[in-house]
């Protein structure tokens, strides 16, 4: 174990204003100021390659990270795409981007190469920054830092109050960034999410020194940076809200060919699959198997605002359901590659079972003591993986190679093989 331990431990530190531990500074807390206005005021959006060559121009030539947001419209357009893109260089001030005027960033995520990119929350704006061409090869991501350094919240919103005594307005985090032109209320919000961006990075690296953890967190963020895209998701019908209601398989092929269809009009239509048809919709015809489109009309989702025509595509794809073979009915469960639900353990291999509840104890304590959340310490899955199937022969190095095989970052294997050591040799002595 590391001095990590030691500073999270120390009693004497005290808390305030939602934060970790502090060891200096004054007891009194000091009212949040309320950030209503960006420093250079609101600035006009880039909509064209003129404006994003000077633009380009301006923040390549800035200093330090450059901290980066992106807005998308989710729950009213079809996927992930950004809307828009918001960004903060020293030298440079704020820059708004329209990515439906100018789709291709790529330009700009080249002048921005191995400059540290601040971002709250990296991972879910990732995949939408990179579909217009702009990829980190460094980052700092000061959720996860939150994470580490232990805040009980980590809303952007909330560390921008703890750390840094602001309040920002976050009054239009779920509006529809789609909307052409945007409204200046919504341009002020996106601008003011990257003021203090790099502010709140400045402290967060500095507690992170403080507890020892500031190369836990570079591994991290480094692993981030260089993770490839996530793979395309396998059978994503089955993530259907209330599919543990269906359970047979002509029930589940009527929920793949409704969810099927839906994806297809949605994605047609540019607008989010909810608002085309509901899932508890989906999964009430999948219940009811309706013969007709009258029987169809009488069920809940497909009410009198449903139009006869649509109706007809939901019965279609009913109809395709009920007709398929035996053969081509989906199966009840998915393929599972991994060891199977815990909850199962203690029938299939009681010995696993323990394994696993003295790995847990074991984790859940080392999280404690490093005041940090125990899926950032290592991962559940990870834990249940070594569990179930652990090294022939179990000592340090061998879990430490069956941790980093799993994807385990070096202090991940440091703080947690000594652990998993203990809890896996306790039941083979």
């Amino acid at each position: 174990m590391t001095d990590a331990h030691d500073t999270a431990a120390d009693s004497s530190l005290r808390t305030t204003g939602g934060a970790p531990p502090d060891d200096g500074g004054s007891s009194a807390e000091e009212a949040p100021i309320p950030l209503l206005e960006p420093r250079e005021g609101i600035p006009p959006v880039i909509a064209d390659e003129t404006a994003l060559a000077r633009m380009i121009a301006a923040f390549e030539a800035g200093s330090g990270p450059v901290a980066v947001d992106a807005e998308r419209a989710s729950g009213y357009r079809y996927g992930q795409r950004a809307y828009l893109v918001q960004l903060r260089r020293e030298g440079a001030g704020t820059a708004l981007i329209d990515p439906v005027a100018c789709p291709d960033l790529s330009a700009l995520g080249d002048a921005l190469s191995g400059v540290e990119w601040v971002l709250h929350a990296a991972t879910q704006d990732l995949p939408c920054l990179r579909e217009i061409g702009m990829v980190p090869t460094r980052l700092f991501d000061t959720e996860l830092a939150g994470r580490l350094a232990g805040f009980p919240r980590v809303g952007l919103g909330a560390m921008v109050e703890s750390v840094l005594g602001f309040v920002l307005e976050k009054g239009h985090s779920a509006v529809d960034w789609s909307t052409r032109p945007l409204p200046e209320p919504w341009l002020r919000y996106a601008a003011l999410d990257v003021e203090l961006l790099v502010d709140l990075r400045d402290a967060l690296e500095k507690e992170l020194d403080r507890q020892g953890k500031l190369e836990w967190a570079r591994q991290e963020f480094d692993a981030i940076a260089s993770a490839p895209p996530p793979e395309p998701r396998k059978d994503p019908w089955r993530r259907t809200s209330g599919m543990h209601k269906v359970r047979r398989r002509r029930q589940l092929a009527v929920v793949r060919e409704l969810w099927q269809t839906r994806d297809r009009i949605a994605q047609r239509r540019d607008v989010s699959p909810g608002k085309v048809l509901g899932d508890a919709a989906i999964v009430e015809a999948a219940l009811a198997l309706p013969a007709n489109v009258h029987a169809l009309a009488a069920l809940n989702g497909f009410g009198h605002r449903v139009g006869k025509r649509q109706l007809e595509q939901w019965q279609a794809a009913v109809d395709r359901a009920k007709g398929l073979s035996e053969a081509q009915l989906p199966q009840p469960g998915q393929a599972v590659t991994g060891p199977p639900p815990p909850r199962a353990w203690a029938d299939k291999d009681p010995a696993a079972a323990a394994r696993l509840s003295a790995a847990r104890a074991g984790i859940s304590a080392v999280a404690e003591q490093l005041g940090m959340p125990q899926e950032n310490l290592i991962t559940p899955d990870t834990v249940r993986r070594v569990c179930w199937e652990p090294p022939a022969v179990v000592d340090t190095q061998s879990v430490a190679a069956a941790l980093a095989g799993h994807g385990a970052r070096p202090w991940q294997v440091e703080q947690v093989a000594p652990v998993l050591v203990e809890a896996l040799s306790a039941k083979e002595a």
